[in-house]
């Protein structure tokens, strides 16, 4: 099988000083879902943009579903959210920010068609936030952004999507809500997902990938020993001084999480 996303010996960063990803060597199966773990400064959000195409590798390769990631085959193939930045100014409505993952589709300078804009509501409908359609996204609270920004990524129809700590700034319960709603987008789509909270991920995510610089490990368990190299820190720090395993057991449809309240973060 053709893996989602391949990575092989890459080394990159920005126009000087040292390489922030040195020999990265990384396979991302279709349909995976893996969290990027890491401390600050550790080169994770780098890697998203070298697999968007943002910033080009000093060296070694990107595949996606087996193209380069120059290639044209792979435009439209990834959907991204980026982190959401409290107090970040919107100054538009919901629609049009999520008509904007259409433009990958075609030419960029073009009018919108009905297609795009059955696309549009067809996420936003499945985001369950449909009815804010109109809404200025300065008026909406962070959960409901955090939305929109997946419903642009998805109206792309991308096969594989990438998240950048997507939940940094809401509430543990959102954070919960949210990380059910990947477990189901997951039936369809590849997911990579950024993050610095191990607590966060561990009971949705299939695999785990360490990074600080380079690729630390990369499995279903992380080890103490992979936990120290990353943050420089005793185990202990991490799991709250109860070693365990990190990958749950993966979420079912229709399990049973907690109620998330209708607060001003919820999703």
């Amino acid at each position: 099988m053709i893996p989602a996303i391949e990575i092989r010996d890459l080394t990159a960063g920005y126009r000087t000083g040292q390489p922030v990803l040195k020999n990265i060597n990384l396979t991302v199966m279709r349909n995976d879902f893996i969290a990027i773990i890491g401390p600050n400064g550790g080169g994770k959000t780098t890697l998203l943009k070298v697999i968007l195409g943002l910033i080009k590798p000093w060296s070694g390769e990107i595949t996606v579903e087996g193209y380069p990631i120059e290639s044209k085959a792979v435009r439209g193939e990834i959907g991204y959210v980026p982190q959401l930045i409290p107090g970040k100014s919107f100054p538009i409505t919901v629609m049009d920010v999520v008509l904007m993952g259409r433009l990958g589709k075609s030419d960029f300078f073009r009018h919108f068609t009905d297609a795009d804009m059955s696309a549009a509501e067809k996420y936003l409908l499945i985001m369950g936030i449909l009815h804010l359609s109109n809404n200025n996204m300065d008026s909406l609270s962070g959960g409901q952004k955090q939305r929109v920004l997946i419903a642009r990524a998805l109206a792309g129809e991308p096969d594989i999507l990438l998240l950048d700590e997507p939940v940094a700034s809401v509430d543990h319960e959102t954070q919960e809500s949210f990380f059910n709603l990947l477990a189901e987008l997951n039936d369809s789509i590849t997911i990579v997902l950024v993050t610095h909270d191990v607590g966060a991920v561990s009971a949705h995510v299939k695999n785990i990938a360490c990074i600080n610089r380079t690729l630390i490990s990369h499995g279903e368990i992380l080890s103490a020993d992979a936990v120290s190299k990353v943050y420089g820190c005793p185990f202990e720090l991490i799991s709250h001084g109860v070693p365990h395993r990190v990958i749950g057991h993966k979420h079912r449809k229709g399990s049973s999480t907690e109620n998330n309240s209708d607060g001003e973060n919820s999703l």
